[in-house]
C-alpha cells in the first residue's frame, strides 16, 4: 500500500525528486493551501521548512499521521507536545545547520566590529572621502562571550578562537570544553561581543532584557542567529538609541517579520538577515535530503538515522 506524504512548503530538488523517484509514495503539496479533507485523512506524514505550520488543526485533519517532520533543526513551527500525544514521531535535523550558522555568526561579528556594511555603502555611493573619518576595530584580542554552547555555539567559539579572541561561556550547566564558564551576568559585564545559542523557551525568551543590557559594555556588539524572541525588542532599540548598546547583528528580528521602517530595521547600529543562515546551497541540500530520507525510512519500517527523532524518548 503506498504512503501519502504532505509537502507544506517546497524542498530541495534532489530531495523532492528522491520523494516522486519512490513508487511507494504519494506527495502532495499545500504551498497554496491545505488539500481537500479526504486528502488529508490519507496523510501519512508531513514534511515543512520554516513556515509552515504543524498545529493542532493540521494534526486533527490528518488521523493517519505517523511522522511530522522539518527540514531544519528548530521545531518553533511544529506543535511537539500535541504530536507526541497522538504518537506521531518528530523529525528533524539536529546539527545539519551548525556549521554554517556559525560562519554566519562570525559574518555578522566582522561586519560590525569593523564597520564594513558602511564601508562598503560609502565606496558604491562614491564617497571615497569617509575614509578620514572612517572608524572600526579588529575582534583580534577581544573577549567572546557565548550564550549556550551547543553544536552552533562551539563552532562559533572554534572559530573565534582561531582569530585570536577569548572565549567564555554560559549555559545550562559547565562542558568540557577548553573555555571559561562563567555565570550570565559575568557574561554579560566582561564581553566585548555576545553571540547566542540558546533555543528559545519559555525560559529564554526575553533572556536579553533591559535589566541585562544595563550589564553590558557601552562599546558590545550583540550577535543573534538562534531566535528574534530572546531578546527583549523594545529594550533593544532602546540599548542602540542610547549608545548602551555598540550593535546588533541578528538572522532574524521578530515575528513576524517586521515592516521597513520598523525601529529596529532602521536604526543604523543594527544589521538583520531573513533568516538565510542555513540557506547555503550545500546546507540547505543536506538538510532536505537527511530529513526526506529519515521519513522514507520510518514509513517503511527502516531504522532511520540515530538522534533525528526529536520525541522518541516520550513517544
Amino acid at each position: 500500500m503506498k504512503k501519502n506524504i504532505l509537502l507544506l512548503e517546497t524542498i530541495a530538488e534532489e530531495a523532492n525528486q528522491l520523494l516522486l523517484d519512490s513508487e511507494d509514495i504519494v506527495v502532495h503539496t499545500a504551498f497554496d493551501g491545505l488539500p481537500s479533507a479526504e486528502i488529508l485523512s490519507s496523510i501519512d506524514a508531513v514534511i515543512t521548512r520554516g513556515l509552515g505550520q504543524v498545529n493542532q488543526q493540521l494534526l486533527d485533519a490528518c488521523p493517519r499521521l505517523q511522522v511530522a517532520a522539518r527540514c531544519g533543526v528548530g521545531l518553533d513551527n511544529v506543535d511537539v507536545a500535541a504530536a507526541t500525544q497522538r504518537k506521531i514521531k518528530v523529525v528533524n535535523a539536529p546539527g545539519s545547520n551548525a556549521a554554517t550558522v556559525a560562519e554566519h555568526a562570525i559574518a555578522l561579528m566582522l561586519l560590525l566590529q569593523r564597520n564594513l556594511f558602511q564601508a562598503l555603502n560609502d565606496v558604491k555611493s562614491g564617497n571615497w572621502a569617509a575614509r578620514s573619518t572612517f572608524k572600526s576595530d579588529e575582534v583580534g584580542g577581544k573577549t567572546l562571550g557565548i550564550l549556550g554552547l551547543g553544536n552552533i555555539g562551539l563552532k562559533v567559539a572554534k572559530i573565534a578562537e582561531a582569530l585570536g579572541m577569548r572565549i567564555i561561556y554560559w549555559s545550562q550547566s559547565p562542558k568540557n570544553v577548553p573555555y571559561q564558564y562563567v555565570t550570565k551576568d559575568e557574561l554579560l559585564a566582561n564581553s566585548d561581543i555576545i553571540s547566542i545559542h540558546v533555543p528559545l523557551t519559555t525560559e529564554t525568551e526575553n533572556l536579553i532584557n533591559a535589566e541585562a543590557l544595563s550589564k553590558v559594555k557601552p562599546s558590545c556588539i550583540l550577535i543573534n542567529t538562534a531566535r528574534g524572541q530572546i531578546v527583549d525588542k523594545a529594550a533593544l532599540v532602546a540599548a542602540l538609541n542610547t549608545g548602551k548598546l555598540a550593535g546588533y547583528g541578528a538572522d532574524i528580528p521578530t515575528s513576524p517579520a517586521p515592516a521597513a521602517d520598523d525601529p529596529l530595521i532602521v536604526q543604523p547600529k543594527a544589521l538583520i538577515t531573513a533568516h538565510v543562515s542555513s540557506l547555503t546551497a550545500t546546507t540547505y541540500r543536506n538538510m532536505c535530503m537527511s530529513t526526506v530520507s529519515n521519513v522514507l525510512a520510518i514509513l517503511r519500517g527502516q531504522a532511520p538515522q540515530p538522534g533525528c527523532i526529536f520525541n522518541l524518548k516520550d513517544l
